[in-house]
């Protein structure tokens, strides 16, 4: 594996799973939202949590009828 962490000597694949993995050392936190200002260490975690905001109800409750913007909050 070609990126090796030197704070935690982690190794990685590809450099942009290492960039994103050294921001847990540096505490970098480059992507906010633009709605409620929390900050994302990447874009992915920036849109999982975007989805909240946008109103977007995918899963729907078999039993209850609700909705949810997350499977994980459906499962729960």
């Amino acid at each position: 594996k070609p990126y090796k962490c030197s704070e935690c000597e982690t190794s990685f694949i590809s450099s942009s799973n290492f960039i994103c993995h050294q921001r847990v050392h540096t505490r970098e936190r480059p992507c906010r939202c633009p709605q409620c200002g929390k900050s994302f260490t990447n874009y992915f975690a920036f849109i999982y949590h975007f989805q909240v905001h946008k109103g977007e109800h995918s899963y729907m409750c078999p039993d209850c009828g609700k909705s949810f913007a997350r499977i994980s909050t459906l499962i729960q």
